[in-house]
């Protein structure tokens, strides 16, 4: 995900340190019951599509935006799915985070799948028995949007 503006200026007075930010995921179904994903351009991965909420910005809002700027795919938020505190990260410049992230179970209203912002090299629906290789927490994120059950919480 690109850095938002916000972070930057964090990062001139924080530098390299931890920074605890909040973090959203999309998990997009259509009609037919298929999920959209996208390769990264970071890492050639598929992946779920998420991001950095902006100052202020409620989760389902940016759920809605990130799929829209990466996908071009216009959904509506319609649940979440879950709330966990992911492990702390360091990217190759130095930088550390660890995100609180909230994953919204979204509809597709619109828009045919595209690359639509550098972040992407590629979106597609995929249906859920034909998945492409994923890593484990974008499985367990759609596993938890495809049941019925209550969110989900990390009790631990």
């Amino acid at each position: 995900m690109a850095t938002p503006d916000f972070i930057r200026t964090l990062r001139a007075d924080a530098g390299h340190q931890l920074l605890w930010l909040p973090g959203v995921t999309a998990i997009v179904f259509d009609d037919a019951g298929r999920v959209l994903l996208g390769r990264r351009a970071d890492n050639g991965k598929w992946s779920v599509i998420g991001g950095i909420p902006d100052p202020g910005e409620q989760p389902a809002a940016c759920a809605v935006r990130e799929v829209f700027e990466e996908t071009a795919v216009r959904c509506v938020a319609e649940r979440v799915v879950l709330v966990d505190a992911l492990k702390e990260v360091t990217y190759p410049n130095g930088d550390v985070c660890r995100f609180m992230d909230i994953t919204i179970r979204c509809r597709a209203v619109g828009g045919e799948p595209r690359v639509n912002d550098d972040e992407s090299l590629e979106v597609a629906w995929f249906p859920l028995d034909a998945l492409p290789d994923l890593h484990e927490t974008g499985l367990f994120r759609i596993k938890q949007a495809v049941a019925d059950g209550p969110t989900w919480f990390d009790h631990g």
